[in-house]
């Protein structure tokens, strides 16, 4: 029992791992980290992301424009495009890892200790992936609402709002850090002392049947 929970954990922090990892490379190319609606011109909606901005108009539809200079940008944007670049590689980095380091994985399958520290080196990569992805999107965010009640700027001035993309950082960022601790959490689980010879061998078909080329053939 206790293996088919290590195994199921295993096989759910992998899949929160993987969606979170897509989710925020997703999120990190939509520009709309921020939406600006005027209500002088409701035919007219701005949104602002790391890369560009658009405005989307009725009759013309959107148009984007990439921002000219790296250094002209708002320090917050500009922290959040190296935070978001090392969620990447760190997300990518702890899943290929993991996938090393799983119990269904052929690679090292006699070599416990060294798959067990491999778990866990991936399972902390992809909390530092998930981390990195929050940080930006959280600090977006939180300058998003100082900048809204900002009490100096007159009522009239259109205000920046939080844009859809903040969310789905946050939710790809949680699947990361989720994903990560349970990767964590299944390496640390108590293990059965596993038995040598034919034993191992048919424990690995019973945990792992999904990797079998085919059905192995009864002996008489």
């Amino acid at each position: 029992m206790a293996l088919v929970v290590r195994a199921g954990m295993q096989l759910v922090g992998l899949v929160l791992s993987v969606l979170g990892w897509v989710l925020s490379v997703i999120t990190a190319y939509l520009p709309h980290w921020k939406n600006l609606n005027l209500e002088l011109n409701e035919m007219e909606n701005w949104t602002l992301g790391l890369w560009q901005a658009c405005v989307v108009r009725d009759e013309v539809g959107r148009q984007c424009k990439d921002f000219d200079s790296f250094l002209a940008l708002p320090v917050e944007l500009r922290v959040s495009r190296i935070l978001m670049f090392l969620s990447h590689g760190l997300g990518l980095l702890g899943l290929l890892v993991s996938g090393f380091g799983l119990d269904c994985s052929r690679v090292g399958e006699r070599q416990r200790e060294r798959k067990q520290r491999l778990l866990i080196l991936g399972g902390v990569l992809l909390w530092a992936a998930g981390t990195a992805a929050l940080a930006p999107v959280s600090w977006v965010a939180h300058v998003t609402v100082r900048e809204f009640w900002d009490e100096t700027v007159p009522e009239v001035v259109p205000r920046w709002e939080f844009g859809e993309a903040l969310f789905l950082g946050w939710f790809a960022g949680l699947s990361l850090l989720l994903g990560g601790c349970l990767v964590t959490g299944a390496a640390c689980c108590a293990r059965a002392p596993g038995a040598a010879g034919r034993y191992a061998a048919a424990e690995a078909q019973t945990q792992c049947p999904c990797l079998e080329n085919g059905a192995a053939a009864p002996k008489a």
